[in-house]
This record gives structure tokens, sequence and C-alpha cells, in this order.
């Protein structure tokens, strides 16, 4: 009696294996946990950009003309965001997580997986109108160095303004956004002094570690594109990184009701996907 012999891989699933290997064994970035589906599609984009005819070709080129790197890391991860995106997750933050973190006399935030700015400064915005932005320091990290530079310039187009104005009212805003930025030729630069209390860094959900305390992560709309391990490994860092009683922002679209870390979070605003570190450790389940 004989087995069927597995079906073999396509030369598709072969290709961008091979890709994402060099990618990572070359210049360390490590995209071979993403989901697979997205994957394919960006890398795909990619291939668009650089007109390689197959993902072989992009390899190649990856490999043998470093110019093209930031082209690739610019396709390969995802930039689309607003100010204030889901308003009813920053009115929550607003109204019923700042009211616990004024309790400590200093607070520390992550913003995982920054992209462009928009959400560190709805957060800086945010934390300014409560009184509590002279006592924070504000990580923004992302893998994507050229989306790292555009979120420390705090640069947008002015035609995005009114967009993120109606969803700044909607976060219960106590001003008007265009008090936050000045509006010169089609382009609506965000106050310097917005990111004067912001840690601008690299960082790599996939690869790098737990790097300090904070009071409150926010990573919206990242694990989405990573499969279950990924996603784990990097509720494992946030869940490492909050203080106890810290809390977790995530997209909404996303969860950590299923990961092994979940025993020490407890829901705090599931419908806002806000959860709250544990005051006791129970990591023994987290294993």
């Amino acid at each position: 009696m004989t087995r069927d012999a597995a079906p073999l891989p396509s030369s598709s699933d072969v290709e961008l294996d091979l890709f994402l290997e060099a990618l990572y064994r070359r210049h360390h970035y490590d995209f071979r946990s993403y989901s697979r589906a997205s994957l394919q599609r960006r890398a795909e984009l990619a291939c668009g950009r650089l007109d390689c005819a197959t993902l072989s070709d992009l390899q190649r080129r990856l490999l043998h003309e470093p110019d093209v790197l930031p082209t690739i890391i610019d396709a390969m991860t995802v930039q689309v965001s607003e100010l204030f995106r889901d308003p009813g997750y920053y009115l929550a933050l607003r109204r019923e997580v700042l009211p616990h973190l004024s309790t400590f006399p200093s607070l520390k935030v992550w913003v995982a997986g920054c992209a462009d700015g928009e959400e560190l400064y709805s957060l800086a915005i945010l934390f300014r109108e409560e009184g509590l932005f002279d006592r924070t320091l504000f990580y923004a990290t992302e893998i994507n160095r050229r989306a790292l530079r555009k979120a420390e310039a705090g640069i947008y187009d002015l035609d995005r303004m009114a967009a993120f104005s109606q969803n700044y009212q909607k976060a219960g805003g106590r001003a008007s956004l265009s008090d936050y930025y000045t509006a010169a030729y089609g382009r609506a630069a965000f106050d310097r002094t917005l990111r004067s209390k912001t840690v601008f860094t690299e960082h790599n959900l996939a690869s790098d570690q737990v790097f300090s305390e904070v009071h409150l992560v926010s990573c919206r709309n990242v694990l989405i594109y990573f499969d279950n391990t990924l996603q784990d490994r990097a509720l494992g860092l946030f869940a490492g990184s909050l203080a106890r009683g810290g809390f977790l922002g995530l997209g909404a679209h996303e969860t950590l009701r299923f990961s092994a870390y979940s025993p020490m979070f407890s829901s705090f605003d599931e419908s806002q996907r806000i959860w709250r570190r544990n005051a006791i450790q129970e990591m023994s389940d987290a294993r």
C-alpha cells in the first residue's frame, strides 16, 4: 500500500519563499510570518513598481541592486491610515483610559507600526488636550524607514484635513484641528511641539525585542497582516512591555482573545478593542 504523494508547491509559492528568504538573509527584514495572501499581493505590487516580470526577477534585483530595497519595503508594508481613524477608539481612550493613566506620575506610550505618523499625532493631540502630554514620552516605531521619516516630518496633503477634522470632532476634540497645523502650498505641517516628546525608531515586531516599560501600547491595523504565530509573538512583546494596569489598543478587526497571552489581560472596552494588563502576573498560561 502506498500513500498519496504530498502535492508539490506551485512555482509562485516557491518564488515567494525564496524572495522572502533573500530579503531576510540579505537585509534582515523578516516578512516570512506575514499573512500569505497579503504577501503575495504586496510582492506583486513591488514587481510592478520595479518592472519585474516575476518574483525571481525581483529577487535577483534585490540581491544585486541595493538601491531597490526602499521601493521593495514601501511595497511590502502598508502605510494607509488617518488621523483619529475609528474615532470611537480615541473617544474611549479620552473618556475611559486616560483618567486611569493620569494617576501615574510619568507615562510612556508605544505606537507600534506608526506608518506615516497619523496615529502618533492623534495620540499627541489627545494627550495634550487631556493635560497629560508634558509628562508623556512617546515611542513611534516602524519597520519602514521612509515611513518613519514621514512620521517625523508630520506633513500631509491638505486635502486630507477635512476627513481628519471630522474624525477629530467625533473623537471628542476640544478645539479645531486646524489649531494644530499650518497650511501652505497644498500641504499641512503639524506643530513641531506635538513630536517634541517622541522617539522615532526602527523596530521589527517579527524579530526585535521589548525595549521599554510602557503604560499604553497602541498598535492598530498591523496584526491583521501577520499569521497566527507572528500575531502571538507581537502580543507577547506588548504584554512584556506593559506595566501592570497598562492598556493595549488594537485595530477594529484585531483581537487577543485567542492568543496564548490572553490570560495576562482583562477586557476593558472590547467593543473598541482595548484591553488592560492584569495587575497579577499569569505568565504560566502564556508559555
